[in-house]
């Protein structure tokens, strides 16, 4: 498979490493990969071809990328598959903490659409998507829990799509954070954009904010943390987990945003979860065929009841 990518240095990213800047716009890429399309003459800058990955970009420069790499597949794989609601127009499955949603850079199998394709085949799959993305309406982080509805026609798919565009489709998240969060209710408003120094994080601002909007409301203060209730009315990527890190209240579990590597709270102490303590519990939607209002809800992980009930004994809420 052959790709070419054509860039402008901005004023931002003038005195960049040319590995570094290419990183930051091309995220289906490892570092180490643009390293080797560098090395290979893959890359041109200033009209030839770039040969050390360390070079410093200047602005106004345009580069030209032609990445080659063999094109992904993705096949069917036999592996657990918790469905909530199926039909002949769509299927709603709890996907597990772990699990990635669909194949891509450095992910090749294990995935919610391995399973899918396993369970229906790639025939009774929406085709909107792609070849690598057959049946996905929406995305849950992999490290994030919870409902994802998956399409198996192009007409349901098309319906889904647009009442997710058009903020109709209403999705609750339970999530667990660091500190006490004050305000019982609330709306965070905060541009969501690319981090210019981490490719793989998102960052309240950032390179080409986009418009987020979440509402929370608070279900059970600890005396570290804070256990509540977010409705996103937006779908940026990692929205939740940047709009929370950016009060100074990181998700229990999400070191990428933050939080501590070990909590404390009264006498425990230890390691963090091995996962974020973010759970998509509830979704709300109008069936694409019917027109019937579908809700859906999935209570939490066990691990995530019992990081609750751990909670209930060693960091109990010690008044305000």
């Amino acid at each position: 498979m052959s790709q070419i990518y054509e860039f402008t240095v901005g004023a931002e990213d003038a005195g960049t490493r040319l590995d570094v800047f290419l990183a930051r716009r091309m995220p289906d890429w490892s570092r180490s990969q643009i390293q080797g399309l560098v090395r290979s003459g893959r890359v041109s800058l200033r009209e030839t071809m770039a040969l050390k990955a360390g070079e410093r970009v200047e602005a106004g420069e345009r580069l030209t990328v032609r990445a080659e790499r063999e094109a992904p597949r993705a096949v069917a794989e036999e592996l657990p598959l918790a469905i909530v609601y199926e039909d002949a127009d769509l299927l709603v499955v709890n996907k597990p903490a772990g699990m990635v949603v669909h194949i891509g850079a450095g992910v090749k199998s294990g995935t919610l659409v391995n399973a899918l394709l396993h369970h229906l085949g790639a025939a009774r799959l929406s085709t909107e998507g792609g070849e690598l993305r057959p049946g996905i309406v929406h995305r849950l982080d992999r490290m994030t829990s919870g409902l994802v509805i998956v399409a198996k026609n192009d007409f349901a798919h098309r319906s889904l799509a647009a009442q997710f565009k058009s903020r109709q489709v209403k999705k609750t998240y339970l999530l667990l954070v660091h500190g006490r969060v004050r305000s019982a209710r609330g709306e965070i408003a905060r541009a969501v954009g690319r981090d210019p120094h981490r490719r793989v994080r998102m960052k309240a601002g950032g390179l080409r904010p986009r418009e987020a909007v979440t509402a929370y409301k608070v279900l059970r203060p600890f005396a570290h943390f804070t256990l509540v209730e977010a409705h996103p009315q937006t779908g940026r990527t990692h929205q939740l987990r940047v709009h929370f890190a950016s009060l100074g209240h990181p998700i229990v579990g999400d070191t990428l945003y933050g939080a501590p590597a070990r909590v404390k709270g009264g006498a425990a102490m230890g390691k963090t979860l091995g996962r974020n303590f973010l759970h998509a519990a509830a979704v709300e939607f109008f069936h694409p065929r019917t027109g019937q209002v579908m809700s859906l809800e999935t209570p939490l992980p066990t691990e995530l009841e019992d990081f609750l009930q751990m909670l209930d004994r060693s960091d109990p809420l010690n008044g305000p």
